[in-house]
């Protein structure tokens, strides 16, 4: 028996909204599973400290600045925070994510940090953990979970530069405002390998490396800035040289000069000097910041004339090593060495 005609059109009616009841509630599910699934992973407390490693790990300095309670470390110097000063991370890791209640969680973390040594491409590295703790915010949308950090993951790097202001820092040029054997704070994100040397014309400091991996900690390191070979062996050069002018002086006392001869008989011919022994050279820093110091260093020189005795007359020849000693002050202005005699 076939329904009334006017029957027909509601029928349809009703199963059409059961349809679209049907699928409003599978979007519905659908939704809301994916929000649960996202709030447990991208969105969870974990998920956002892993957003802000990833975006170190990329070298994306504007991203990490940006995420949400990173914040700078007053009266330290922002001089690092540059792409090039990051170094590498590698194999982050969130190993725990606990939930100290109040929407406060604690997420602990490693990674492989590393950076390459001054002038070279072999990379040092270091396997470190730390602890970020991160507040849940109001959620997006009133569906996703936002968080910050409670501790901002600014740290600070503490860097004293031995008898000399400049070093680097992970390749990057940096002079101390504070000058040398001040300490100076520089702000860093954790976490990062830094590592600190210095290479000039005639200066030269072992590399030396600092793992930065604690929010807020206070790393201290120091850069030891020692005379260089070439320092050495340039200043050698002109004692040498310095030397062997003093002996063209046919004197008993070259004027200028380390050495010289006193005689208690009449000189009867012309002296002559000859280096025997030169000084062997050492440099150390000086007392006064940029200034380096020969320390006392012992030569010889040889001298020949020919003296009267004052009592009987005769003639001899005083043909002798007389030995001296030498200290200098020099100071580096670009690449030129100012010497000056003590």
């Amino acid at each position: 028996m076939m329904p009334p005609p006017e029957e027909s059109p509601r029928h349809d009616l009703r199963h059409i909204l059961i349809i679209w009841v049907v699928l409003l509630g599978v979007l519905v599910g659908a939704f809301a599973m994916t929000a649960i699934i996202l709030n447990a992973t991208v969105f969870s407390a974990g998920g956002f400290v892993s957003s802000y490693l990833g975006a170190l790990q990329r070298h994306d300095l504007a991203e990490a600045l940006g995420t949400n309670g990173v914040r700078g470390t007053a009266n330290a110097s922002s001089e690092l925070l540059t792409p090039r000063a990051l170094g590498d991370i590698a194999d982050a890791t969130i190993v725990s994510d606990l939930d100290q209640g109040g929407g406060l969680h604690e997420v602990t973390y490693s990674a492989t940090v590393s950076t390459a040594l001054p002038g070279t491409t072999t990379p040092v590295s270091r396997t470190v953990s730390g602890t970020f703790q991160v507040q849940q915010g109001e959620p997006r949308f009133g569906v996703f979970s936002t968080w910050s950090f409670l501790r901002s993951p600014m740290a600070v790097l503490f860097v004293t530069p031995r008898n000399d202001a400049s070093f680097t820092v992970n390749g990057i040029d940096v002079t101390s405002p504070a000058g040398p054997n001040v300490g100076n704070p520089y702000q860093v994100l954790t976490p990062g390998l830094f590592t600190l040397a210095h290479e000039s014309g005639y200066l030269t400091a072992d590399p030396v490396s600092a793992a930065v991996s604690a929010p807020g900690s206070v790393v201290s390191a120091t850069v030891d800035i020692q005379a260089s070979a070439s320092f050495i062996a340039a200043v050698q050069d002109q004692v040498d040289s310095f030397l062997d002018d003093c002996t063209t002086q046919q004197v008993l006392f070259p004027t200028g000069c380390p050495f010289g001869q006193e005689l208690s008989n009449r000189v009867e011919s012309t002296p002559e000097w000859s280096m025997s022994r030169y000084p062997e050279i050492t440099i150390q820093p000086g007392n006064d910041p940029g200034t380096w110091v020969v320390p006392e260093a012992q030569g010889a020189a040889h001298l020949k004339v020919e003296v009267r005795s004052l009592f009987d007359g005769t003639l001899s020849t005083f043909d002798e090593d007389v030995q001296f000693a030498l200290s200098w002050v020099m100071t580096i202005n670009g690449d030129r060495i100012d010497v000056r005699q003590q």
